[in-house]
């Protein structure tokens, strides 16, 4: 699912994420290879953050959290994934906007939904010289991979903005009945949204979770239980199969 005029990250698939530009500065460097909880410093469970706007992805592990998991996820309803016709990234709007008119959390702040996730998710942020908004360099430990990655906007497309319940995937889930405002809602709702690392961003596309899940596999419960969330506040089914892989994930 972050910044560089002119780089256009190819994650959320039907539509790239324009990033904007930024100054230049020295070549961020990923470190710390994956395998690890991917959680990092900061990062909550998803069951402890039902509106997003707490950082990160942190690992379900407890058996009673684990079946809080899946008693979630046995919340969300299934059906056939439907046709793309029609689908383009401009159907959700611009990214990445301030004004989602649906009241989601961060909007109309000031700051544009790609830089209030990087602020939310990242740590050691600096932000651009007169400017609390523009980040320009953080540290990111990435829930995806398990990686930490030492990020500037030099090198934008290190990191991108992943939407969890990709933006094609709900068009064709129901999302092409949508008025443009919902839509761009869940484009640009924190709860839908996850600075990761660019690569496995873009290896994901716009599958769910039967065809793809975070390398990271201490994460793919709580990846599951986000996908969940998504859907059930935008009350968007999934497949068959992407529930089923969901429960798996949590021990269902």
């Amino acid at each position: 699912m972050v910044l560089a005029a002119g780089v256009v990250l190819t994650g959320c698939k039907g539509g790239g994420i324009t990033l904007d530009g930024g100054p230049s500065g020295s070549a961020a460097a990923t470190a710390a290879a994956g395998g690890g909880s991917g959680s990092g410093g900061r990062a909550v469970s998803p069951l402890d953050n039902p509106d997003g706007t707490k950082p990160g992805l942190a690992a379900i592990t407890s058996s009673a959290d684990l079946a809080k998991a899946r008693a979630l996820i046995g919340k969300v309803a299934t059906k056939g994934r439907g046709p793309k016709t029609g689908y383009a990234r401009n159907k959700f709007g611009y990214a990445w906007m301030d004004s989602a008119p649906g009241g989601i959390p961060f909007s109309h702040n000031g700051c544009d939904s790609r830089n209030d996730l990087l602020k939310r998710d990242g740590e050691a942020v600096r932000f651009r010289s007169g400017s609390d908004c523009v980040v320009v360099s953080m540290t990111l430990h990435d829930p995806y991979t398990g990686r930490t990655i030492a990020w500037t906007k030099a090198h934008a497309s290190k990191v991108q903005i992943d939407h969890v319940m990709p933006l094609s995937y709900d068009w064709q889930m129901g999302a092409a009945r949508w008025s443009k405002g919902k839509r761009e809602d869940i484009a640009n709702d924190p709860l839908n949204l996850l600075p990761v690392d660019g690569p496995a961003n873009g290896a994901k596309g716009d599958s769910g979770p039967a065809s793809w899940l975070p390398p990271n596999k201490s994460v793919r419960c709580a990846y599951s239980v986000r996908f969940a969330q998504v859907s059930l506040k935008y009350e968007l089914p999934v497949t068959s199969a992407d529930k089923r892989m969901m429960l798996q994930q949590c021990g269902g």
